[in-house]
């Protein structure tokens, strides 16, 4: 059987981050996409115009008949966008067969907020959380601007009921651009050459859809990080140079 992945996400008309995005990854993975939307943006490469968030019960309505039909082998969320449906969705996720992954996104490339709502219900229920620097310091309380600061972040989250978290240090100054991971205790570190462009839209979804896609087809999670980060380095190498502001990255590095 072919392996699935789910996203429940945000729509991004210009293609580079948010459900799209992840379906695009998927299937550069070998993986077979489902979709949940939860938001409408009207947003392109130079910011975010308008977001109109759906009401909870039609987002748990998408996920439900997904579930009694073909539920996914692993699945992973991105912009939520309220409190309504952060609740809806804990609460379904204690029956969840599969790993989740929570890259909890809380503002857009261009600053716009995508639901800066309290996401720590959501937490209990995540295989894996991917906060960047912002987030990591937002869900932990205090400021993130070291990698120290990321091992204790990673910890703050792990006792939040996490069961493992990946802190981007994508913003942090330096050659290298590294990320820590907690998993079962150990700290990992995976670093990277920093790539300086403007076409890094979408970093975080297709960092967290290739772990999803690789958790779906198996990976143990270390490796399905290791790989996920390879393939965002060199979509972010190789970029197509699309768009007038922060563009996409090559989904199909």
């Amino acid at each position: 059987m072919i392996p699935v992945a789910l996203t429940i996400a945000g729509s991004d008309p210009s293609g580079g981050a948010g459900l799209q995005a992840d379906l695009k990854i998927f299937h550069q993975f070998g993986v077979y996409g489902q979709a949940v939307a939860t938001l409408l943006t009207v947003q392109n490469t130079l910011g975010v115009q308008r977001v109109e968030t759906l009401p909870a019960e039609l987002v748990i309505d998408q996920l439900s008949a997904l579930l009694e039909d073909f539920p996914p082998n692993a699945a992973k969320t991105g912009a939520l966008g309220s409190a309504e449906i952060v609740q809806a969705l804990a609460s379904a996720a204690e029956r969840f067969g599969f790993p989740l992954v929570v890259d909890p996104v809380m503002l857009s490339k261009g600053g716009a907020a995508l639901g800066t709502m309290n996401l720590r219900a959501l937490i209990p229920h995540a295989a894996l959380i991917t906060p960047n620097l912002s987030e990591a310091a937002a869900l932990s309380g205090f400021p993130v601007d070291s990698v120290s600061d990321m091992r204790r972040a990673a910890a703050a989250l792990h006792d939040l009921g996490a069961r493992a978290v990946l802190v981007k240090g994508g913003h942090l100054e330096g050659e290298q651009a590294i990320d820590v991971l907690l998993y079962e205790g150990r700290y990992s570190e995976f670093p990277a050459p920093r790539i300086e462009t403007p076409h890094t839209h979408g970093t975080g979804c297709a960092y967290s859809a290739a772990i999803t896609a690789l958790l779906a087809c198996g990976l143990v999670l270390p490796k399905a990080v290791e790989r996920a980060k390879a393939f965002v380095t060199a979509a972010i190498r190789t970029n197509p140079g699309l768009g007038l502001g922060a563009g996409p990255l090559n989904h199909w590095a």
